[in-house]
């Protein structure tokens, strides 16, 4: 049995810590430069500090991403980056562009060095070309099947690593190297600045009569030709290690704490349940369906692990989420009266009822009996994102660092 790892996105501070706390195994974030996701809040160099500090207090990993296609104006940026993260010391760096893995070598020999999946991974041949030149593992590209992961695993040394997205937002282009954006307007996805293009809606325009739009018709909304639905592959974990995967990834590094603590949780105990035993992951498998159904999500597709997709993976009259429970808050305290201190994220009453989320996978709900603010003046609702608040429940249960949902009758 191969050492299995539970890779968790953290897009700031705060979710890197959910994501440890949460079960994750390693957690992957952005700086403030190289990274593929310049609109998530990423990690200022004390942020990094502080969180790499955390993680291996609770003996965790952290991995950097510095996987933008880089440009001649890049590089010797690249080189005083890495320069800091030498300094800082993360366990790994996420690279795609061989010059800039040339650079990150040359600066720091000894690190580890995992090639992100923008690097197009769909052959043994590729991985034994990266493992040749130093790299400890390769991220498969998300368009091959389990089969020929099986393949890749029979095909390259024992130590090298395969680290594989088991869940999360599908891009419509080859393994995300997506020029839409560019196109459209200006923001290089390669770059770090995706709009998500691939998620609005669209028209056709035939070429001899400019100005019609004809819509492409799905229903009488149109349709969202390029919307794809999100990779969900909770109930295969047998599969997923039987094929010889290292690493389970979660895409989401701009998604919420609660996205951040369901998905961890979620897998952590399916991968724990299923490492016990194939029949305790069976006798569970209705839970994790249950609760990965709670965080934020565009319906589920298993993608490309088990053949080419078809039109079911797509999603053609909407580009909206379902979103079944709203995230309200983080404990920060418990204080002697019992109150959860906490910032709240979105708006809850007195009298709501809530549910906690245990890092052990229990969930416990309590009723709102009431609401201080920081100079313990009572309010009957919280209406402004991120006021400190005071909140007394029904139960005495409540822990720091524990997550506070509360289910959205909408789901959207």
């Amino acid at each position: 049995m191969r050492n299995l790892e539970l890779l968790i996105p953290a897009g700031n501070l705060e979710n890197l810590k959910v994501a440890i706390d949460y079960g994750a195994d390693a957690v992957y974030i952005g700086g403030e430069f190289f990274s593929l996701r310049a609109k998530a809040k990423n990690f200022t160099k004390e942020d990094m500090k502080a969180g790499i500090e955390y993680a291996h207090d609770r003996g965790k990993k952290v991995y950097v991403t510095a996987n933008i296609l880089g440009h001649n104006d890049d590089l010797e940026a690249a080189r005083s980056y890495f320069n800091e993260l030498k300094e800082i010391g993360p366990d790994a760096l996420i690279i795609s562009d061989p010059g800039i893995f040339t650079i990150a070598k040359e600066v720091w020999p000894q690190v580890d060095i995992h090639i992100s999946t923008q690097a197009n991974n769909t052959n043994y041949a590729t991985y034994l070309f990266w493992w040749k030149l130093g790299a400890s593992r390769v991220v498969t590209a998300r368009e091959l099947s389990l089969e020929e992961i099986r393949k890749i695993r029979e095909n390259i040394p024992e130590q090298m690593e395969i680290e594989t997205f088991v869940h999360g937002a599908m891009c419509m282009s080859y393994s995300g190297r997506c020029l839409l954006s560019n196109f459209f307007t200006g923001k290089d996805a390669n770059r770090g600045e995706c709009t998500h293009s691939c998620r609005w809606k669209y028209s056709v325009v035939e070429e001899k009569r400019p100005g019609e739009y004809m819509p492409v018709y799905e229903n009488e909304r149109g349709t969202y030709i390029f919307n794809s639905k999100d990779l969900c592959m909770i109930e295969y974990i047998p599969d997923l290690i039987e094929a010889g995967i290292d690493s389970f990834k979660i895409e989401g590094r701009m998604k919420t704490a609660l996205y951040v603590a369901t998905v961890a949780r979620t897998y952590r105990k399916a991968i724990d349940d299923c490492l016990k035993s194939v029949q305790t992951f069976k006798e569970n498998l209705e839970w994790y369906k249950s609760e990965i159904g709670k965080c934020t999500y565009r319906e589920f597709t298993t993608g490309f692990f088990f053949g080419k997709p078809d039109s079911d993976t797509q999603i053609y009259d909407s580009n909206t989420y379902v979103k079944n429970y709203i995230y309200i808050g983080t404990v920060n305290s418990v204080d002697k009266e019992g109150r959860a201190i906490f910032n709240q994220k979105n708006r809850f009453f007195v009298g709501d009822s809530i549910e906690v989320m245990k890092k052990n996978g229990e969930n416990i709900s309590l009723k709102v009996e009431s609401i201080e603010n920081e100079k313990d003046e009572k309010m009957e609702s919280a209406p402004h994102p991120m006021q400190l608040l005071k909140v007394t429940f029904d139960k005495q249960v409540v822990e720091e660092g524990n997550i506070l949902r509360v289910y959205n009758p909408e789901g959207q």
